[in-house]
């Protein structure tokens, strides 16, 4: 706790001064240009991953990256995706998953989660994932069908984001566009998921013309 109360200090006195406009301009409001719904993992920090300011994402985090698909029951997740969806419009949507993940690798292994009831139940919000994965990659290794079961949940949480009423309006009116990533810890790689392809790829070969100016700019601030 003594890291984490320095820190808050040092925000004050240094961060705080250095950006300060920028945190005038936050306190009138918000317009994040993506909602981010990744894992709780400590490992994952979206703001650094993405290279991203206060104020640009609007982040949802939990154990396994899930997104519940739409009922009547009024949850944390479903009334946070209402919010940045059918309030702030967020043109972009990424579900973002990692490798090494807890969750995921309880998913696979339910029967380990009896000491803790509210994890398997949040849990079976990716069992079709994982009952996918045990199909298709039953010949894999245990890091493999991992590997495997990261990119099905990825997928299978789109899917349920998808039954979302102001998720399911703003893609039919073209106002939103989702997005399917998986963040290697170790490698710092980022990979999005081709529709076309039906496979993860590269993010500087999905967003060539994003990254690609993003690069120029960069090159030029340097020079």
């Amino acid at each position: 706790m003594d890291k984490i109360a320095a820190g808050v200090a040092k925000f004050q006195q240094e961060a705080y001064h250095e950006h300060r406009a920028l945190f005038e301009k936050l306190a009138e409001g918000q317009s994040p240009e993506a909602l981010f719904i990744t894992c709780a993992d400590s490992r994952i920090d979206p703001s650094l991953v993405t290279q991203t300011s206060p104020g640009e994402l609007f982040i949802l985090r939990n154990a396994g990256n899930i997104v519940p698909p739409h009922s009547q029951y009024t949850g944390a997740m479903t009334a946070s995706i209402e919010f940045a969806v059918g309030a702030l419009r967020v043109p972009h949507i990424v579900i973002c998953g990692h490798s090494e993940c807890g969750a995921m690798k309880g998913a696979m292994n339910p029967e380990g989660l009896d000491d803790f009831p509210h994890v398997k139940e949040w849990l079976g919000y990716a069992r079709a994932a994982a009952l996918v994965t045990k199909r298709r990659g039953a010949a894999l290794d245990d890091k493999d069908r991992l590997n495997m079961l990261i990119r099905e949940n990825v997928l299978l949480q789109i899917a349920h984001l998808k039954t979302h009423p102001y998720v399911a309006v703003q893609l039919a009116s073209g106002e939103t566009e989702i997005h399917g990533w998986v963040y290697d810890i170790r490698s710092g790689d980022v990979l999005a998921y081709n529709e076309r392809q039906n496979a993860f790829i590269p993010v500087a070969e999905q967003y060539p013309q994003s990254v690609g100016a993003a690069l120029h700019v960069h090159r030029g601030a340097v020079a």
